[in-house]
């Protein structure tokens, strides 16, 4: 597998290609597996990328591991969430605790999780439970700014913020397979509303979701911020809007799943927030969508178009829009099944089953 170099403002990402022949390998194995050719859908492709990113006729899901950004957002000043600020810094207590969503899903799957605060303003309490760590980032000390009138982070916050995302992958085993990342942040739909609207050069009204379930003021008031953050940046290049219109949960998972990429770990991509992470990433690294899996598609009305601009085909699509990355979690049971199913299967000829063209 060869690599390619991207440059950047920061240092180069250097994103491998994924390795053909592997990816052939695995094909054709799926081809003498006893059953239909196509049988599986969506699992055959899935074990096969991942024979691909892996370099491997025989990949495999696990060990697994999932990383969860938490920020707040100036932007919650006008009022788009029925929630308060302080409901950030109340949920990563709860994750470390072990009570949310994913903090569940975790344990039941025996996933380690990571929760990373890069800019949470409540001061945290609580010893994470048993499975859960936790580490604050200095970047989460910095101010970030209302990205309607103002840049949401500078450039030293913002490349701080992408080398957070990918100090987390650094500390992840050389075995890690798969890299599930989540986040948390009230605000942060329509941080990544006004991201996705610049990115894929769309009006905020196509874009612009309920998020946590904002009534039809609280929708309007969505919207009218993404106009004028639009308005503002129009026409910046990819790097340009995540730093000023995106946050630094955002800009983290761009540098996670980046980090994870150069270390030919495949991602796997939760909902629409991480989602236009991952588009960010891709026009600021043309090449990287090729190491991701996409879990799901959310509720969130922007989703649809961010998944047509990567080119994703969901695994699941069950009406989820909680996101702290328990979509991923909750497909990453079905990546198990592929890959499961792609290695332990008997072929036509180990089974004594004649196939289709023995008749």
């Amino acid at each position: 597998m060869s690599n390619r170099m991207v440059e950047t403002t920061r240092e180069p990402w250097v994103i491998p290609t994924p390795d053909v022949a592997a990816a052939g390998h695995a094909r054709e194995r799926q081809s003498r597996l006893t059953k239909p050719p196509g049988s599986l859908g969506a699992l055959e492709d899935a074990a096969v990328k991942l024979a691909a990113l892996q370099g491997t006729s025989l990949p495999r899901s696990r060990p697994a591991a999932a990383l969860l950004f938490a920020s707040d957002h100036a932007v919650t000043r006008h009022g788009i969430s029925p929630y308060p600020q302080a409901v950030t810094g109340a949920m990563v207590e709860n994750f470390l605790r072990g009570g949310a969503a994913s903090s569940v899903l975790c344990r039941h799957l025996g996933v380690p999780l990571r929760v990373v605060d890069v800019g949470v303003m409540r001061p945290l309490t609580h010893v994470p439970s048993e499975g859960v760590s936790f580490r604050r980032d200095p970047v989460a000390d910095e101010p970030g700014g209302d990205l309607r009138v103002e840049d949401a982070m500078s450039e030293d916050s913002f490349r701080r913020a992408l080398a957070a995302g990918a100090a987390e992958v650094d500390k992840l085993p050389d075995d890690v397979r798969l890299v599930v990342l989540g986040e948390m942040g009230i605000g942060n739909t329509t941080v990544a509303a006004a991201v996705a609207a610049l990115l894929l050069g769309r009006e905020a009204e196509e874009v612009v979701g309920r998020g946590t379930g904002v009534d039809e003021a609280g929708l309007a008031r969505k919207v009218e911020v993404v106009r004028d953050a639009v308005r503002r940046l129009r026409g910046a290049t990819p790097e340009r809007i995540v730093q000023s219109a995106g946050g630094r949960d955002i800009a983290a998972l761009v540098g996670a799943a980046a980090r994870a990429i150069e270390r030919r770990k495949a991602v796997l991509v939760d909902g629409f927030i991480v989602s236009v992470a991952m588009l960010a990433l891709e026009r600021m690294a043309p090449g990287a969508r090729e190491w991701m899996l996409f879990a799901h598609r959310s509720a969130e009305a922007g989703h649809r178009h961010v998944l047509e601009a990567l080119g994703a085909r969901p695994l699941l699509e069950l009406g989820m829009r909680l996101g702290e990355g328990s979509g991923a979690l909750t497909a990453l049971p079905l990546v198990d099944a592929a890959c499961a199913l792609h290695a332990g299967m008997a072929t036509f000829e180990e089974a004594g089953v004649p196939d289709r063209e023995q008749g």
